[in-house]
């Protein structure tokens, strides 16, 4: 699957975007797998409450399953006006 960067995420990671074989069943088991890579990947998921996730570009929360899932998106928060 496509796992993509985006903000201060990407920068940490030092990625935009990759892709990524995975076992993991929910997104926090990827999360999980993505920590235990290196240290700027623990880094970058240090904080999931400051982390909003997109599964197949709908916003979804961190227990979402990953069965047939083709991109998953890790963001912080967003504001607007």
């Amino acid at each position: 699957m496509d796992v993509l960067y985006f903000a201060w995420v990407r920068e940490r990671i030092g990625l935009p975007r990759e892709t990524v074989r995975t076992e993991a069943a929910t997104v926090a088991d990827l999360v999980a797998e993505l920590r235990a890579r290196e240290d700027r990947y623990a880094m970058a998921f240090e904080d999931l409450s400051a982390l909003r996730v997109a599964v197949d570009q709908e916003l979804t929360d961190f227990d979402a399953p990953l069965a047939g899932v083709r991109e998953v998106a890790f963001f912080p928060p967003m504001t607007g006006g």
